[in-house]
């Protein structure tokens, strides 16, 4: 008689995901107004691997293994004509019933100073500040802004986020930022402050409000986000973002004769503008604008993107090989409306932020693949994925 106890059990390869959430020192000095909504997603989805018309880029992120709490950025674009370059160096600490810590550098080739930033929060009492400034590189400076940073402030709770900031150089004036937004249940609401037209408050061009819906923030399980926002009380901004998880059934003869299936993410995303103020721009095109982008990541290694837009249309390809340090290599094709804007991009990138794992579920090819506690490979942590989070802590 056949034991049919010895049969394994089919399983499905869950890869780890293509990209990985920001460190929480460089969400802590933003609003969350602009990571929440979908923003982070959406950002994320029309952006990543989608390089310019003629453009070579080369990214180094690098985490040594000798302080985990301290990472390195380096981007440098066009190199073999016009180069321009930044470095970013974060350092970050998280310490258990106290709060996080961070410090991050940063210079860039546009920028002739350095930029520091620091921030401390207290998991405690929800309250922190983060501060901004220059440090000098050059010997004259032209004017009183060249020495003002930002100062800031901010409390955060597990359904509210409230903060303001100041610049140095008119802190007895109105404030450079300041936002409320709550999150109850499924729905998200905000609104934001940014002194753009001049200091008065009661400019309305200087504020933005938005409203969102969204289900699910882990990536292992389906999730969308729906967002409407008044964008300086002149643009109407409408966007629509869904996660999919789809289980595909494989036949590789490199795994293991358990292994039926794989895993794989597709995001859609759609984002709508349009002018609500009266105002005609001087190009029609300008008016009203629209682009929808969707990706596919069919398993550790291959990526795929393609948007369009009512300028130009894009495809991408990028491909990763999990060594350490991983190198990511993608190459994308645009077709603008001119010259400048159609040709090809190129992108290289080396990092060790991530270990190459998977994890090998049960099979459930009918239907997204089981919870894994929160985790794909070594990458996913919680809910703090593209931005969606259930509490606002970290952003």
């Amino acid at each position: 008689m056949r034991n049919y106890s010895s049969i394994p059990s089919p399983v499905v390869i869950v890869p780890p995901l293509y990209d990985f959430p920001p460190p929480a020192a460089h969400t802590w000095m933003h609003s969350p107004y602009n990571l929440l909504f979908g923003k982070h997603a959406m950002k994320s989805l029309f952006e990543d691997y989608f390089e310019e018309a003629g453009q070579f880029r080369t990214m180094l992120m690098l985490k040594p293994p000798e302080d985990p709490n301290a990472d390195l950025s380096i981007t440098v674009s066009n190199p073999m004509n016009n180069p321009t370059g930044k470095a970013q160096f974060t350092w970050q600490m998280v310490e258990a019933g106290v709060g996080t810590m961070a410090v991050d550098v940063t210079v860039s080739s546009s920028d002739p100073d350095l930029e520091l930033k620091a921030a401390f929060h207290c998991s405690k009492c929800g309250l922190g500040y983060f501060l901004s400034f220059p440090l000098p590189l050059r010997r004259q400076r032209i004017n009183s802004e060249d020495y003002s940073g930002v100062i800031g402030f901010r409390y955060d709770s597990s359904n509210l986020s409230v903060g303001t900031t100041f610049s140095t150089a008119t802190i007895d004036d109105s404030p450079e930022n300041a936002w409320l937004v709550s999150k109850m249940g499924r729905l998200s609401v905000g609104v934001q402050y940014e002194r753009l037209h001049g200091s008065n408050p009661n400019n309305l061009k200087n504020w933005s409000c938005a409203i969102g819906y969204g289900v699910g923030s882990n990536q292992l399980r389906p999730s969308f986000n729906v967002g409407l926002e008044l964008a300086n009380s002149s643009q109407l901004i409408a966007s629509f973002y869904q996660h999919l998880v789809v289980p595909r059934r494989v036949l590789n003869p490199l795994e293991e004769s358990r292994v039926v299936g794989i895993t794989n993410y597709i995001d859609v995303g759609f984002e709508m503008q349009k002018r609500v103020d009266g105002v005609r721009s001087t190009n029609n095109f300008h008016d009203a604008t629209f682009q929808v982008a969707a990706s596919w990541q069919a398993n550790k290694n291959l990526l795929l993107k393609a948007k369009l837009g009512t300028h130009s249309q894009t495809i991408a390809l990028a491909f990763k090989s999990w060594w350490n340090p991983s190198v990511t290599f993608n190459i994308s094709a645009t077709n603008g409306t001119d010259e400048k804007t159609t040709g090809c991009g190129i992108g290289i990138r080396f990092e060790n932020l991530q270990k190459p794992s998977k994890k090998l579920l049960s099979s459930t090819l009918t239907g997204p693949p089981p919870d894994a506690g929160g985790k794909v490979g070594s990458l996913v942590k919680g809910d703090d994925i593209h931005g969606v989070s259930r509490q606002f802590r970290g952003y």
